[in-house]
């Protein structure tokens, strides 16, 4: 992780006696290492699949076990819009046949979102309007 750091990979922040790590956006190839990752995760089947066709979404965080960077069948996921939940729920469906994943949401409105700081939770942003 220190060599991904100082090679601008990564950015680190100290809290109490752990240090946590992000991806750096601003890196020359985050795009790239960023598609390579979902691809290995099966979240880009995910966001083709699921979040690309709900439409009024805002942001797509990742937690859970995947966010830490642990292995796991489950992709856990909270949204920030207003989805048509019964279209939410059928393109989950979809989705997980296609992963070989469970798939887990909570859905926030942007109103309730606001009351929440994902960013200190430590959650990944996967995709932003």
């Amino acid at each position: 992780m220190n060599r991904f750091e100082e090679a601008g990979m990564l950015d680190s922040e100290v809290i109490g006696n752990k240090k946590y790590y992000k991806a750096n956006q601003k890196f020359s190839l985050y795009d790239e290492v960023r598609s390579i990752l979902l691809k290995q995760t099966g979240l880009n089947e995910v966001l083709d699949h699921v979040i690309h066709e709900l439409g009024n979404l805002k942001k797509v965080y990742l937690t859970g076990e995947l966010a830490r960077g642990k292995q796991s069948k489950v992709v856990s996921l909270v949204l920030i819009g207003n989805p048509d939940r019964a279209f939410l729920s059928e393109l989950t469906a979809k989705a997980e046949r296609l992963v070989e994943k469970k798939i887990q949401y909570l859905c926030y409105s942007e109103e309730e979102a606001q009351s929440l700081d994902f960013e200190k939770e430590k959650y990944l942003l996967l995709w932003n309007e």
